[in-house]
């Protein structure tokens, strides 16, 4: 290996016996580099610095072996079967799968080393599938190991060993590449931590007497230090872009009385929670420093009308809005809802999707979008398409932000870097989260946004009562269900699949609705999934909208966006198969009115512990904040944030619940090193090596 080329630009070919097959396998753990495998960390330790005795085995434990193949047959049902002596006792090692070669390698009177797990069977001792070597004297089996062995993720065709081999020629490629000047840095900011390469080789190479324990939970020093570095240079990134994003223009819009006129339409008056964030998105968007903040709130805590306020104050003053959503149904929903508030205001309101309207139709909205004929478009990533051009564009809001790529959220800003009356400006920037964020998390991963919080339901609301039952009891369910429609309200019926699959035990909505029609003869059921026709689709949910449908089965397309206030009984089938996030989001559809509402999850027994644990939550509370926070804790930040593919917040050292410890240094350290070049560079180079297209997100 080239020790003078930077780790995060060697590819990984460029090491000892990497062909293109490696490499390929490599690439599905998402290991590109050297760098990337140094990062690999290991899920925990086997201590095989010491031999035990054969007659000193326990079964159930681990242990490394040593002795003398004396015997090798074939067993039934294509078994090889080793036997081998160390004078103390014999083992029996088995192979269920093994090749000719490895058959044919395993000859009586070879040394041989071996470890695996031990099983005491009416047989003997046993050993199952072990790693082993073999040689054909004691004298020439390698030493024994002065250091414990990691355990890594891996995947089909990439065994421990040869993990290990690569990750110890990546340690060998960095020993020449101390960084005593970020070293020192970080040590004035906690103090006795190793240095970076010596961290490296702790964790990837323990001492026998290392606390495998603390290594393993992240608690050892060796990883609070990596774990600090990440998150320092997550943050300084963060922090660099909040400066660069600050440093643009952007069109100040000036002040009225709009929130008169929005409720000179809506048939409610917007709670304290709302005045004040709209108050807050008023001082951002009177600026000429761009606006870049996120909302967040509960479910039905009202974002969407804030929003609404924001696009027509940038109508108001002569801009264009683009409201961009991950969902042709949320996109139908925010079009019936923006249209009926801001049409009477005379804000001219359209939609558009990526097939939808026709050809023809969508041709003409774009033509309109870039004469400025048009003040809203509302649309899924349709909006970023190249043929799309605005006029005035002053205001971007993201709805449901966390389903979306930065890539994603950055071409859309760059579609308003246009030049108005000579000067080029930049649009404005507002992010919509129906999904709280838990305070760890938005330290981190929304450092460059500044937040407001919608801590306050309309008034009149009560908490949905919230219940789990086994499948079992579904017929009591329905029911309810034909108690609660005769009595004048509605109801959800939730599937998590379309069609029946034998591999999912899970109720189709197409089985589901057919069995609740028979069973229901005298209600009006409905039916809304993903793969109807866009049209058929808006028709079903503007039926059940209008009180047209008694019960609409669904599956979860209707999981943000749709308001029906009458809608008082919420039933989610296989509710165990999905997340808290998602189940609380479901659950937010009723609640809507003044009525008492009820959520049923539906479970097929057993359920797991975390299963039940999340069930347990829901019945518990309706505060979002405190379900999102469990949702940290059992699904990581990448998961809760839906950003696995997206890349943000993919963090390799640190974790965000069990590291929030490190937050408070990380962030007044941060701004310190914004004006450091040298050192903005070595953590962005170690780091976040492929984070230049995130860059003026």
């Amino acid at each position: 290996i080239v020790t003078s080329v930077q780790p995060a630009t060697l590819p990984l070919d460029r090491l000892v016996g990497v062909g293109p097959g490696t490499v390929i396998r490599l690439t599905r753990l998402e290991l590109l580099t050297v760098q990337d495998l140094l990062f690999h960390l290991p899920l925990r330790y086997e201590d095989r610095t010491h031999l035990t005795p054969i007659n000193a085995l326990i079964g159930g434990s681990n242990a490394l072996i040593q002795g003398q193949v004396i015997h090798v047959r074939s067993g039934p049902r294509r078994q090889l079967i080793v036997d081998i002596d160390d004078g103390t006792g014999v083992a029996t090692l088995m192979f269920f799968h093994f090749t000719v070669a490895q058959r044919n390698a395993l000859d009586v009177g070879l040394a041989i080393r071996c470890w695996g797990e031990v099983r005491m069977s009416i047989f003997g001792t046993e050993l199952i599938h072990p790693e082993y070597q073999l040689r054909d004297h004691p004298d020439r089996l390698p030493p024994l190991s002065a250091q414990l062995t990691p355990i890594y993720p891996t995947t089909d065709g990439l065994p421990q060993s040869r993990l290990r081999s690569l990750v110890s020629q990546a340690l060998g490629a960095i020993v020449s590449q101390r960084d005593t000047t970020i070293d020192r840095c970080l040590r004035g900011a906690l103090s006795a931590l190793p240095d970076f390469v010596d961290a490296l080789h702790t964790i990837h190479q323990p001492a026998a007497d290392a606390d495998t324990a603390s290594l393993a939970d992240g608690t050892h020093s060796a990883r609070i230090r990596l774990a600090f570095e990440e998150l320092l240079a997550q943050q300084v990134a963060v922090l660099r872009n909040r400066r660069q994003q600050r440093a643009a223009l952007a069109p100040a819009m000036q002040g009225g009385d709009f929130i008169a006129d929005i409720e000179s339409v809506t048939p409610f008056r917007l709670t304290n929670a709302q005045r004040r964030v709209i108050a807050e998105l008023d001082a951002d968007l009177m600026k000429t420093m761009p606006m870049l903040r996120l909302v967040q709130g509960d479910v039905g805590s009202g974002k969407t009308i804030v929003a609404a306020h924001a696009c027509l104050r940038a109508v108001r003053n002569g801009f264009q809005a683009a409201l961009m959503v991950p969902t042709e149904v949320l996109a139908e929903q925010h079009l019936v809802n923006f249209t009926r508030w801001l049409a009477p205001l005379g804000v001219r309101v359209a939609m558009l999707l990526g097939r939808r309207p026709s050809a023809k139709q969508r041709a003409l909205i774009r033509a309109q979008l870039a004469r400025g004929e048009l003040d809203l478009i509302i649309g899924t990533q349709a909006l970023i398409q190249s043929p799309v051009a605005f006029a005035r564009l002053g205001l971007v809001v993201i709805d449901e932000q966390h389903r979306f790529g930065v890539r994603q959220r950055l071409a859309l800003k760059e579609k308003g870097a246009t030049g108005f009356d000579g000067v080029t400006t930049t649009p404005h920037q507002l992010v919509l989260t129906a999904t709280p964020i838990p305070r760890t998390l938005a330290q981190t991963a929304y450092a460059d946004l500044d937040i407001s919080i919608i801590d306050e339901l309309p008034p009149g609301r009560l908490p949905v009562t919230t219940v789990s039952l086994p499948d079992s009891r579904r017929e009591e369910v329905i029911t309810r269900i034909a108690a609660a429609c005769r009595d004048g309200r509605q109801a959800y019926w939730v599937c998590p699949l379309i069609d029946a699959s034998e591999k999912v035990a899970a109720e189709a909505a197409e089985e589901t609705v057919a069995r609740l029609r028979a069973d229901l003869p005298r209600l009006r059921i409905g039916l809304a999934h993903g793969r109807l026709r866009s049209a058929d689709r808006a028709a079903e949910l503007a039926s059940f909208a209008a009180g047209e449908i008694d019960l609409l089965v669904a599956t979860t397309v209707i999981e943000v966006g749709v308001d029906v206030p009458n809608a008082s009984l919420m039933v989610i089938e296989n509710a165990e198969r999905l997340g808290l996030a998602q189940l609380h989001q479901l659950r937010g559809r009723v609640g809507r009115g003044s009525a008492q509402s009820h959520c049923v999850l539906l479970y097929a027994p057993p359920l797991s512990h975390h299963s039940r644990a999340r069930l347990a939550l829901l019945r518990e509370t309706n505060d979002g904040f405190r379900i999102a926070e469990k949702d940290l804790e059992l699904r990581g930040a990448g998961e809760v944030l839906g950003t696995r593919q997206t890349g943000e917040v993919h963090l390799r050292a640190a974790d965000l619940l069990r590291d929030h410890a490190l937050l408070p240094a990380v962030q007044k350290l941060a701004p310190e090193l914004l004006d450091d070049a040298p050192l903005l560079a070595t953590l962005e180079l170690r780091w976040l090596p492929r984070a230049q297209d995130y860059v003026s997100v």
